[in-house]
């Protein structure tokens, strides 16, 4: 069991980033049978609106995203073999169409609801496998699509920073065309430069091996801004 800490901001042409992992704070208690509970708690001095994902052959959760007010929490349930990514997004507003729009993290559903569309870069994201190989969970905290708000991501009961391949569009930072296998795309240095602050995030397409971690039979908590950020707005 364990937490990730995602927390950054820009300062160009620095980027610092702080990352820890840390034992479970919230003791043995296991999940409820049925599946995971997914608790989101926005620490930011500004509005949230997480967004929900499932991933093809995944039922889709009670909600595919919501207003999370500053210092609001919710509970979102999520039966037993569910896989999916959540991630936040800041600065929504309805524009002159009456279409809900947002700064960093936008789906494109024009709705607070995302409706089955993921997250427009840079957003950080949150990949779960709920009950998989050898019936684990297997989470990340991934920075392939870019940053947008500081995370924690806890195993138990700025600006916008795009990755290289969403700046710039090339296959060997996009892992793509000639560059699609683990052999030929090789981290990059915008990609080792997420890794060296934060060692446990997921920093390219073939990071798998240090950022992708297991968890039997748990629930999870997800902090946006742990420490009440005010970068993102």
């Amino acid at each position: 069991m364990g937490q990730f800490l995602f927390s950054g901001t820009t300062t160009a042409p620095l980027l610092f980033l702080f990352c820890v992992l840390l034992a479970n704070p919230f003791g043995g208690g296991g999940r409820v049978a049925d599946g995971a509970t997914f608790t989101f708690v926005n620490k930011c001095e500004f509005t949230v609106w997480p967004g929900v994902l499932s991933s093809a052959g995944s039922p889709p959760l009670g909600t595919t995203g919501f207003e999370l007010p500053v210092g609001g929490s919710l509970a979102v349930q999520a039966p037993t073999s569910w896989s999916g990514r959540f991630w936040g997004r800041t600065g929504c507003a309805s524009d002159p169409a009456g279409r809900v729009v947002c700064a960093t993290g936008d789906c494109g559903s024009g709705e607070v609801k995302c409706n089955g569309a993921g997250a427009a870069p840079p957003a950080t994201l949150a990949e779960f496998t709920l009950d998989g190989s050898s019936a684990l969970d297997f989470y990340d905290v991934s920075l392939v699509d870019g940053y947008n708000l500081p995370l924690v991501l806890r195993a138990g009961a700025g600006e916008a920073c795009r990755s290289a391949c969403e700046a710039f569009g090339n296959p060997e930072y996009c892992c793509s065309g000639e560059f699609a296998t683990p052999s030929t795309c090789r981290p990059s240095v915008y990609s080792q430069m997420f890794k060296s602050a934060c060692p446990r995030s997921y920093s390219y397409a073939y990071d798998d091996a240090t950022s992708t971690f297991t968890c039997s039979g748990a629930d999870y908590l997800l902090t946006f801004c742990p420490s009440g950020a005010t970068v993102g707005r």
